[in-house]
């Protein structure tokens, strides 16, 4: 099973793609962790990420294609994979498509976790941390007792800088801009399916069992 996953911020990607591995036994791929691991083993496409990285440049196309296929090389995604945060752009699909069809394989499919704007700015902007105790709240969905007190110790709670709303709606304007192609692409391709990321984590989560296919064991 090999499967891309998209979705904006906020959209819970990483909850579900946790359970998605779990449920399936297929690695989560994100490419932020294999940036980091290559880093970390001083690889030569470790080092040449980082010569970009430092220098605060995204890392070219061609060098994060080199680094992906890398890693589907690797055994544990012999039976399948989950990929997140790659491919980000039209480009990265095809070469993506290419490598795939050089190995006689191909992709299940494009699982697209939609959510509204308005909804992700709601959700983002009204949640808050406890700077002290590091426990989790939202002014609407799960409010302290006390408003703007920490039920657990007491602190006052604060709105982290990723949180405000001028910083979340940057971010969705770079998604909607960087994805909406990779969207077309995928549907162009008949890999598109599409579940909807406002309703509850157990909900979505079970949609996407559907879409995917109950049994964990299925050749899918």
């Amino acid at each position: 099973m090999k499967i891309v996953l998209l979705g904006p911020p906020g959209a819970g990607k990483g909850t579900q793609a946790k359970s998605i591995s779990n449920r399936y036994s297929i690695p989560h791929i994100s490419t932020g962790d294999i940036f980091r691991k290559n880093i970390a083993e001083n690889t030569p496409l470790g080092i040449e990420a980082k010569k970009h990285i430092d220098k605060g440049h995204l890392v070219p196309d061609d060098l994060t294609i080199d680094i992906v296929k890398d890693r589907l090389k690797k055994e544990d995604c012999d039976k399948g994979y989950l990929l997140d945060g790659f491919p980000r752009t039209a480009m990265q699909a095809e070469a993506l498509e290419c490598f795939l069809n050089s190995r006689g394989e191909k992709l299940n499919t494009a699982l697209l976790i939609d959510v509204p704007r308005g909804f992700i700015l709601e959700r983002m902007t009204g949640r808050r941390v406890c700077p002290a105790c590091g426990a989790s709240y939202h002014i609407k969905f799960n409010p302290p007792t006390i408003d703007g007190r920490c039920d657990i110790c007491g602190t006052d709670i604060i709105q982290r800088k990723d949180d405000v709303e001028s910083t979340v709606s940057e971010r969705l304007d770079v998604y909607d801009k960087q994805t909406e192609p990779l969207i077309n692409y995928y549907k162009s391709e008949g890999l598109l399916t599409i579940v909807d990321g406002t309703k509850a984590i157990n909900v979505v989560f079970e949609e996407i069992c559907n879409i995917l296919g109950s049994n964990k064991n299925d050749n899918y």
